[in-house]
């Protein structure tokens, strides 16, 4: 099972998801493509009331094995549904990788 699978599968397992997607941005940093970098917009009302960190915190707990190994980095982008739709476009694009070659 590939690490996207299981990121998603603990995340709607963990959390009341509306919305969610993850893209493997491997391939936009240096070094060869791996599972291990990865972008995640989610969104649920499980956010509503905490703040940032909180939210962070929430998923750090729920893929606490993975962020051990195989995950580098993962950008997060979490809105409650209101939010979401406040914003109205989708999230930020991630930027390429600046580390070494």
């Amino acid at each position: 099972m590939s690490v996207q699978v299981i990121i998603e599968q603990k995340l709607q397992a963990g959390l009341a998801v509306e919305h969610m997607d993850i893209e493997n941005e491997s391939h936009m940093h240096s070094g060869p493509a791996t599972d291990s970098h990865f972008k995640l917009t989610l969104v649920s009302d499980d956010f509503t009331g905490k703040r940032l960190v909180q939210r962070h915190q929430l998923i750090y707990g729920l893929l606490a094995a993975e962020l051990q190994s195989p995950v580098h980095a993962l950008a997060m982008h979490l809105y409650t549904a209101e939010e979401w739709q406040k914003r109205g476009a989708p999230a930020p694009l991630s930027p390429n990788c600046r580390g070494g070659e």
